[in-house]
């Protein structure tokens, strides 16, 4: 065998030996993620945390606190602005589609007795839409107490928005981050009581942080691209709480576990049938970040990942995803680039 052949199939060796190593790391996440999602993230789940749950955290009433709620129309989104609504605060419900956000808006209203409850009409996967958006209502020029980024999206097919964004990466990550950034200012005139809260997704607990943002690879995975969306959310807050640390401002993030809501009756339905009696309610799924709206900020950590009503690690045991967090620096200047900001 000559040198040439012999460094190629070392070099062939080394490809598949590192291909096998990454397929056997992947696996393990999936397995973890599994068994840990079946024990914690279930409706059994839920009612074993809820016995260290303490009611007096839920009774603070907050009337004229701002709270804006993105994705409130149904869901955890729903049961967010409903929540907050029911304490007292005014909250201005960010929906894509005016009909169905005008119904969502009324049903709050009666159920609670509070008329200060609003309709913003913005889609999420469009910058432009969500530079509209900040601009009308930083008009109002009202102080932002609180800030629930929890529209969200897992598409299956990779679709392209009119902008050019990967669909999941446009709600997910770009509208999210651009979302933040802009109510900033509104944002500090609530300091420093303010706080931004991002609902997240177990699931990301499967998935690395990774520069690719929209998933260029040819086999594109809807669920996939999803988890690594949801571990950008994660390290963001991460970032944010350091970057915005004396401006006053608390960042959160998430994650409902696993509630059954519209969303993932479309996106994952063989799931939600699997899991039928086992998943949580919306209002279940939405109690961390109610819980999260109105606990002192002395109690919580900015730049957490907070799971019913506790912080919780933001990496599985031997997941080998904690090292890639050290990417969102490069990341966030992505997402700046893009956003147009």
């Amino acid at each position: 065998m000559t040198g040439k052949m012999q460094i190629q199939t070392h070099l062939q060796i080394r490809i598949s030996i590192t291909s096998f190593a990454m397929f056997l790391v992947k696996t393990w996440r999936s397995i973890a993620f599994g068994l840990y999602g079946f024990k914690n993230f279930t409706k059994p789940g839920f009612m074993e945390h809820s016995k260290n749950f303490k009611s007096e955290d839920m009774q603070a009433q907050i009337e004229g606190k701002n709270c804006i709620v993105t994705g409130a129309n149904s869901g955890i989104g729903y049961a967010t602005a409903k929540g907050l609504a029911s304490r007292g605060a005014t909250v201005y419900m960010v929906c894509r589609n005016m009909e169905r956000g005008e119904a969502a808006r009324s049903d709050i209203q009666s159920e609670t007795g509070n008329k200060n409850v609003y309709l913003e009409v913005c889609d999420v996967s469009s910058i432009a839409d969500v530079k509209s958006f900040a601009s009308r209502f930083s008009s109002k020029n009202v102080p932002v107490h609180v800030l629930v980024n929890n529209a969200g999206l897992l598409e299956n097919n990779r679709v392209i928005t009119s902008e050019g964004y990967e669909l999941n990466f446009a709600v997910n990550v770009l509208g999210t981050y651009a979302m933040t950034e802009l109510m900033l200012p509104l944002l500090e005139k609530a300091a420093p009581d303010a706080r931004v809260i991002t609902v997240s997704s177990g699931g990301m607990y499967t998935a690395p942080l990774s520069e690719d943002l929209q998933f260029s690879g040819n086999n594109f995975n809807g669920v996939e691209q999803y988890a690594r969306n949801k571990r950008v959310q994660v390290a963001l807050t991460e970032k944010w709480a350091d970057t915005y640390k004396d401006k006053g401002i608390g960042f959160y993030s998430m994650h409902p576990g696993w509630a059954e809501t519209p969303g993932v009756a479309k996106s994952l339905p063989s799931f939600s049938k699997s899991l039928s009696g086992k998943l949580r309610t919306s209002e279940e799924g939405a109690d961390t970040v109610i819980w999260l709206a109105l606990q002192s900020k002395e109690k919580l950590v900015s730049g957490g990942f907070y799971f019913d009503r506790a912080e919780a690690p933001k990496h599985l045991p031997f997941a080998a995803t904690k090292g890639s967090h050290a990417a969102i620096d490069s990341i966030a200047t992505s997402l700046h680039t893009l956003s147009r900001l």
